[in-house]
């Protein structure tokens, strides 16, 4: 097992990194695209450090709150995006959240990535548009395949809800006036052109290429564009299957998406700003077209494909914006490559795993390699709840288990559906 990532990215803003780990078989200059082994794809996230808040600064609309862990004895505290849904009334649980869409042209390698082409299919995803979360079709099972569906969050069903709205409600077991929804806003697209000692192609085994590109440049070019965003939306930053690799080996990848934080103030920036500095959220996440990731017929990694990335960082960024959110220590087989770690990141523990809600019509067709990944719908993350991280049992803080359970309350938004035992009771510890 290896330590959770950590990055030294001098200049850069705090980031929490959405990571496909590529373990390298081999280094070598052969003509490009390159082909990866699908034995050498891992799944892992990782995370790095975190910006303290004041109440006066210019920021997203969020929340604190303390939770006791009965495990250690210790309280923590943590911000989420919204409002308070245990002390919220009427409309002011009702929270909409402005969020800025950038979709990025990179040219790299002689190809173009065209992020402009994925946008109508993220704005028609369960992300922006409304589905119905009371059913799924399909989930990932214990071999992280596709797996049968079943009843998802009977607490939400019969509501049309975007995805984030629907995993706070459950999260929180608030159904009611409580939501936390977006609105998208489309902004013009950039073109980041990638020098060839920058980034490359690389090719699945199922014939997908797709743009391999050095993590500390793309992550400059990202700070170079987040400079004059309102603190109080969220800026994304939209790529169509653009990937990263990190130090000098491409075939040490690949990270699909990160949220982060750049503050301004002592350390940050300006010091003249009298308690009102401006507190950036954002994220980068790529849109993953099937066949990279996702094996034929909804085999491994079947739920590693269109919007999964930018799920995960929609979610991590909602529990966890300012990245600084830290817990009791935790370890799930489920992901052994982090080892032990003590950051609330809703997607880490739960790598690979999703489910199928909307109808998805981008990137249908088969594979280059003539096998079929794609199933016709989105394919979204679960996601760990609070008191999964907090031990807390029962759990009378989320929406009840889909089938009578002990601790009452579910610790993911797919509950049962999830089918790792680790996720039927909280975390489990280690030093």
């Amino acid at each position: 097992m290896q330590r959770p990532l950590k990055l030294c990215l001098d200049a850069l803003p705090v980031l929490a990194l959405a990571v496909v780990s590529v373990v390298p078989a081999f280094v070598a200059n052969a003509a490009e695209p390159q082909v990866i082994d699908d034995s050498t794809l891992h799944a892992k996230y990782a995370t790095v450090g975190g910006a303290s808040v004041l109440p006066t600064d210019r920021t997203v609309q969020h929340w604190f709150g303390q939770a006791l862990n009965p495990n250690d004895g210790i309280t923590y505290g943590y911000s989420m995006v919204g409002a308070d849904p245990n002390n919220c009334s009427g409309s002011a649980c009702d929270v909409t959240i402005e969020v800025d869409i950038t979709p990025i042209i990179v040219n790299v390698g002689g190809l173009t990535f065209d992020g402009t082409s994925v946008v109508p299919a993220t704005l028609a995803s369960p992300v922006f548009a409304l589905n119905d979360y009371g059913s799924t079709p399909n989930a990932t099972n214990s071999g992280f395949a596709r797996g049968g569906g079943g009843t998802l969050s009977p607490g939400n069903a019969g509501s049309r809800l975007q995805l984030e709205d629907a995993t706070m409600r459950s999260q929180f077991k608030s159904f009611g006036s409580y939501h936390l929804r977006f609105h998208a806003n489309l902004l013009p697209a950039v073109t980041i052109n990638v020098p060839s000692n920058q980034g490359t192609l690389l090719q699945s085994g199922r014939g997908v290429i797709f743009a391999d590109v050095d993590i500390g440049w793309w992550s400059s070019q990202i700070q170079n564009l987040n400079v004059n965003q309102d603190p109080t939306h969220l800026p994304v930053y939209l790529t169509n299957s653009v990937l990263l690799f990190e130090g000098k080996n491409i075939f040490n990848c690949c990270v699909i998406g990160y949220h982060g934080v750049k503050p301004t103030g002592n350390g940050g920036g300006p010091t003249n700003s009298n308690g009102n500095a401006k507190v950036q959220t954002f994220a980068w996440a790529s849109y993953v077209q099937p066949g990279i990731y996702a094996r034929a017929n909804g085999g491994v990694d079947w739920a590693l494909q269109d919007i999964h990335a930018l799920s995960h960082e929609i979610s991590e960024w909602a529990d966890d914006p300012f990245v600084n959110n830290l817990v009791q220590p935790w370890l799930t087989p489920t992901a052994p490559q982090y080892g032990c770690t003590g950051i609330l990141e809703t997607g880490d523990p739960v790598v690979g795993i999703g489910f199928a809600i909307g109808t998805n019509i981008f990137f249908q067709g088969a594979n280059p390699n003539g096998s079929q990944s794609a199933d016709g719908y989105y394919h979204p993350e679960d996601e760990v709840f609070l008191p999964w991280f907090m031990r807390t049992a029962p759990n009378s803080i989320s929406e009840l288990t889909q089938t009578t359970s002990p601790n009452d309350g579910r610790y993911t938004l797919m509950g049962d559906l999830n089918p790792f035992p680790g996720f039927r009771t909280y975390a489990t510890g280690c030093n």
